[in-house]
Protein backbone atom coordinates (compact mmCIF):
# COMPACT_ATOMS: atom_id res chain seq x y z
CA UNK A 1 0.00 0.00 0.00
CA UNK A 2 1.33 3.44 -0.72
CA UNK A 3 0.94 4.82 2.72
CA UNK A 4 2.52 2.09 4.15
CA UNK A 5 5.74 2.10 1.59
CA UNK A 6 5.38 6.68 2.62
CA UNK A 7 5.83 5.95 6.21
CA UNK A 8 8.50 3.45 5.75
CA UNK A 9 10.63 5.81 3.59
CA UNK A 10 10.33 8.51 6.07
CA UNK A 11 10.88 6.38 9.10
CA UNK A 12 13.96 4.74 7.52
CA UNK A 13 16.01 8.29 6.31
CA UNK A 14 14.64 9.11 10.01
CA UNK A 15 16.47 6.17 11.21
CA UNK A 16 19.72 6.67 8.86
CA UNK A 17 19.79 10.34 9.63
CA UNK A 18 19.70 9.11 13.92
CA UNK A 19 22.76 6.70 13.35
CA UNK A 20 25.10 9.22 10.98
CA UNK A 21 24.86 11.87 12.95
CA UNK A 22 25.05 10.24 16.52
CA UNK A 23 27.63 7.47 15.60
CA UNK A 24 30.05 9.89 15.36
CA UNK A 25 30.39 10.56 18.64
CA UNK A 26 31.35 6.73 19.15
CA UNK A 27 34.77 5.96 19.52
CA UNK A 28 36.21 5.49 16.01
CA UNK A 29 35.82 1.06 15.09
CA UNK A 30 32.04 1.47 16.72
CA UNK A 31 31.46 4.96 14.69
CA UNK A 32 32.50 3.64 11.59
CA UNK A 33 30.60 0.15 12.25
CA UNK A 34 27.46 1.71 13.29
CA UNK A 35 27.51 3.47 10.34
CA UNK A 36 28.09 1.05 7.89
CA UNK A 37 25.22 -1.74 9.58
CA UNK A 38 22.82 2.36 9.56
CA UNK A 39 23.52 2.70 5.77
CA UNK A 40 23.36 -1.57 5.18
CA UNK A 41 19.89 -1.61 7.01
CA UNK A 42 18.38 1.64 5.13
CA UNK A 43 19.19 -0.23 1.54
CA UNK A 44 17.20 -3.07 2.77
CA UNK A 45 14.50 -1.33 4.43
CA UNK A 46 13.97 0.85 1.33
CA UNK A 47 14.46 -1.85 -1.11
CA UNK A 48 12.77 -4.35 0.73
CA UNK A 49 9.78 -2.25 2.36
CA UNK A 50 9.39 0.35 -0.62
CA UNK A 51 10.84 -0.27 -4.21
CA UNK A 52 10.04 -3.72 -4.34
CA UNK A 53 7.54 -4.64 -1.33
CA UNK A 54 5.63 -8.37 -1.68
CA UNK A 55 1.92 -9.29 -1.42
CA UNK A 56 -1.07 -7.81 -2.38
CA UNK A 57 -1.01 -4.42 -3.29
CA UNK A 58 -4.12 -2.51 -3.20
CA UNK A 59 -5.78 1.45 -3.70
CA UNK A 60 -4.99 2.82 -0.63
CA UNK A 61 -7.54 4.34 1.64
CA UNK A 62 -7.18 7.83 1.88
CA UNK A 63 -6.83 8.81 5.25
CA UNK A 64 -9.41 10.82 7.56
CA UNK A 65 -9.33 14.20 7.92
CA UNK A 66 -9.25 13.75 11.25
CA UNK A 67 -6.05 11.74 11.21
CA UNK A 68 -4.61 14.06 8.68
CA UNK A 69 -5.20 16.74 11.16
CA UNK A 70 -3.61 14.42 13.76
CA UNK A 71 -0.32 14.13 11.99
CA UNK A 72 0.19 17.86 10.87
CA UNK A 73 -0.44 19.07 15.08
CA UNK A 74 2.15 15.96 15.93
CA UNK A 75 4.35 16.82 13.20
CA UNK A 76 4.42 20.77 13.98
CA UNK A 77 4.75 20.19 17.50
CA UNK A 78 7.75 18.02 16.90
CA UNK A 79 9.42 20.73 14.90
CA UNK A 80 8.86 23.19 17.26
CA UNK A 81 9.27 20.85 20.94
CA UNK A 82 12.59 19.54 19.31
CA UNK A 83 14.09 23.27 19.05
CA UNK A 84 12.59 24.67 22.32
CA UNK A 85 13.73 21.98 24.47
CA UNK A 86 17.07 21.98 22.96
CA UNK A 87 17.63 25.61 23.40
CA UNK A 88 16.42 25.46 27.24
CA UNK A 89 18.31 21.93 27.57
CA UNK A 90 21.50 23.39 26.69
CA UNK A 91 20.96 27.72 27.51
CA UNK A 92 18.94 27.12 31.26
CA UNK A 93 19.75 23.61 32.31
CA UNK A 94 23.21 23.37 30.91
CA UNK A 95 22.94 19.76 30.44
CA UNK A 96 23.85 19.14 26.69
CA UNK A 97 23.86 15.41 26.85
CA UNK A 98 20.30 15.46 27.67
CA UNK A 99 20.24 17.37 23.86
CA UNK A 100 19.97 13.69 21.84
CA UNK A 101 17.47 12.02 24.54
CA UNK A 102 15.37 15.37 24.36
CA UNK A 103 15.23 14.53 20.76
CA UNK A 104 14.27 11.26 20.70
CA UNK A 105 11.51 11.86 23.64
CA UNK A 106 9.60 13.87 20.87
CA UNK A 107 10.05 12.15 17.96
CA UNK A 108 9.08 8.93 20.15
CA UNK A 109 5.89 11.14 21.34
CA UNK A 110 5.25 12.35 18.26
CA UNK A 111 4.31 8.77 16.86
CA UNK A 112 1.76 8.19 19.91
CA UNK A 113 -1.13 9.91 18.25
CA UNK A 114 -0.61 8.36 14.95
CA UNK A 115 -1.46 4.98 16.29
CA UNK A 116 -5.35 6.09 16.57
CA UNK A 117 -5.79 8.60 13.80
CA UNK A 118 -4.45 6.03 11.16
CA UNK A 119 -5.62 3.20 12.79
CA UNK A 120 -1.96 1.31 13.13
CA UNK A 121 -0.64 0.29 16.18
CA UNK A 122 2.89 0.21 15.28
CA UNK A 123 3.16 3.74 16.23
CA UNK A 124 2.39 3.57 19.40
CA UNK A 125 4.86 0.72 19.92
CA UNK A 126 7.08 2.80 18.10
CA UNK A 127 6.83 6.10 20.25
CA UNK A 128 7.27 3.98 23.74
CA UNK A 129 9.96 2.30 22.41
CA UNK A 130 11.67 5.24 21.98
CA UNK A 131 10.32 7.37 24.83
CA UNK A 132 11.86 4.45 27.22
CA UNK A 133 15.45 4.93 25.20
CA UNK A 134 15.10 8.46 25.38
CA UNK A 135 14.55 8.30 29.33
CA UNK A 136 17.06 5.35 29.69
CA UNK A 137 19.63 7.46 27.69
CA UNK A 138 19.47 10.41 29.64
CA UNK A 139 19.54 8.67 33.19
CA UNK A 140 22.46 6.79 31.73
CA UNK A 141 24.06 9.88 30.65
CA UNK A 142 23.81 11.84 33.20
CA UNK A 143 24.78 9.10 35.94
CA UNK A 144 26.82 6.59 34.28
CA UNK A 145 28.61 7.40 30.59
CA UNK A 146 28.06 10.25 28.75
CA UNK A 147 28.26 7.83 25.70
CA UNK A 148 25.19 7.02 26.13
CA UNK A 149 23.82 10.22 24.65
CA UNK A 150 25.12 8.88 21.36
CA UNK A 151 24.08 5.59 22.26
CA UNK A 152 20.79 7.27 22.26
CA UNK A 153 20.52 8.71 19.10
CA UNK A 154 22.22 5.67 17.09
CA UNK A 155 19.48 2.86 18.98
CA UNK A 156 17.11 5.57 18.53
CA UNK A 157 17.49 4.75 14.64
CA UNK A 158 17.96 1.54 14.72
CA UNK A 159 14.61 1.66 16.25
CA UNK A 160 13.08 3.49 13.92
CA UNK A 161 14.32 1.35 10.66
CA UNK A 162 13.29 -1.51 12.55
CA UNK A 163 9.97 -0.70 12.74
CA UNK A 164 9.85 0.95 9.17
CA UNK A 165 10.44 -2.65 8.18
CA UNK A 166 8.27 -4.59 10.33
CA UNK A 167 5.33 -2.31 9.91
CA UNK A 168 5.81 -2.46 6.42
CA UNK A 169 5.59 -5.99 6.57
CA UNK A 170 2.71 -6.12 8.93
CA UNK A 171 0.79 -3.84 6.73
CA UNK A 172 0.54 -6.54 3.94
CA UNK A 173 -2.30 -9.03 3.65
CA UNK A 174 -1.36 -12.65 4.18
CA UNK A 175 -2.12 -14.41 0.78
CA UNK A 176 -4.29 -17.51 0.97
CA UNK A 177 -2.41 -20.84 0.36
CA UNK A 178 -3.87 -22.34 -2.53
CA UNK A 179 -4.39 -26.30 -1.67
Amino acid sequence: MRGERIGAMIGSIGGLVFILVNAGELSAPVSTLARVVGVLAFAAVVWFAVIRPSGAQGPAEPPSRQAIRVYGFSVTAMALGIPIGANLINNVLDQPLLTVPWVVLVVGAHFLPFASAFDAPVFARLGWTMIGLAVAGGVLALTVTQAASAWTGVLAGVALLGFSAAGSLQARPQVEAVG
